[in-house]
């Protein structure tokens, strides 16, 4: 299909008007996919449903509407199927197949993840969203047909960071635990959703993407990540993902801590269970780590919080005495 067909879809997009007005949702959805293809997070014609993606849409949404209608990401998401074109397909995970036909109001975050692989687009469209001048042409027609009163906004904003990623990754590094028991109240499922993943850039990031107990760090030219962002006390206990809540551990690391093999002493020493053997020889070995003192961020505010420390060796640590 041509450029043409696709900007009489986008200027005629089947849209609720109800009492709050039109619905803004579908071109709000549809811009964000304009800017992930032109940041270079959205690299084909299969739309995952990623925390960029939502923290986009977020993004997106406070810049331009003025309706006070609920800005759940998930009803564009799933009602774009319905558009004239058919430009938009959900491909449902295996064995979900007759679970998404039979959804008919909009379904949850959680459903939509448990239900649907992704999104596809036609590839003529991706095509045309991966060149400038043709995703401009389209993007326009969706600021000036939807957000007439607010497209300027749109057009000052230069940086391409996400602003609700700094804002929650600012409440990560800032808030306290208490804090955010009360502020996480306010954030919705989606909001979650984005939270987790920011935990796990922010973490490795105060700790210089090392490892806390190995000194395990890799630099790449391209996108990898060795060190993952552990929480002390799990998310699923907790629901606490503040900078004081995580440390920085390589895979192999994560997985002993996760089951209880080390911990670590109010001194932030290590400390290794007794309840296995291993070979002292084999560089893998975590008896080697016994009594050493982890790396701790350069800041003592992002230090891991003794409470979570010694909940954890209370709780998880496995210690035969």
């Amino acid at each position: 299909m041509s450029l043409k067909t696709y900007i009489e879809f986008f200027e005629n997009l089947k849209i609720n008007k109800g009492k709050l007005g039109v619905a803004p949702h579908k071109p709000i959805l549809l811009l964000s996919i304009c800017n992930g293809v032109e940041q270079k997070q959205i690299k084909s014609e299969r739309i995952y449903i990623t925390p960029e993606l939502v923290a986009n849409f977020k993004d997106n949404w406070n810049l331009l509407v003025i309706t006070k209608h609920n800005s759940r990401f998930t009803y564009p998401f799933f009602h774009l199927k319905n558009e004239n074109g058919k430009f938009w397909n959900l491909i449902p995970n295996t064995g979900h197949e007759k679970t998404l036909s039979e959804i008919e109001d909009s379904p949850s975050l959680k459903t939509i993840n448990l239900v649907v692989e992704y999104a596809e687009i036609d590839k003529e469209l991706f095509l045309l969203l991966s060149n400038k001048e043709s995703r401009n042409e389209l993007r326009n027609i969706l600021l000036e047909v939807y957000f007439p009163e607010t497209r300027n906004k749109y057009s000052k904003k230069k940086d391409t960071e996400s602003s609700y990623f700094k804002f929650i990754e600012d409440k990560i590094i800032r808030d306290t635990s208490a804090t955010y028991q009360i502020e996480k109240e306010k954030l919705d499922e989606e909001g979650v959703f984005v939270r987790g993943t920011v935990f796990k850039k922010v973490i490795p990031r105060v700790y210089n993407y090392t490892c806390c107990v190995s000194g395990l760090r890799i630099d790449a030219l391209i996108d990898i990540q060795m060190i993952d962002a552990c929480h002390i006390v799990p998310f699923s206990v907790s629901h606490n993902d503040t900078v004081n809540n995580g440390i920085s551990l390589c895979p192999n690391l994560h997985r002993a801590f996760d089951r209880g093999l080390i911990g670590f002493d109010d001194d932030f020493r290590v400390l290794v269970s007794e309840c296995f053997s291993e070979s002292l020889n084999s560089s893998y070995s975590l008896k080697q780590f016994v009594g050493k003192q982890i790396l701790l961020p350069e800041s003592e505010l992002f230090y891991p919080s003794i409470e979570s420390i010694k909940w954890h060796r209370e709780n998880k640590f496995i210690s035969i005495l």
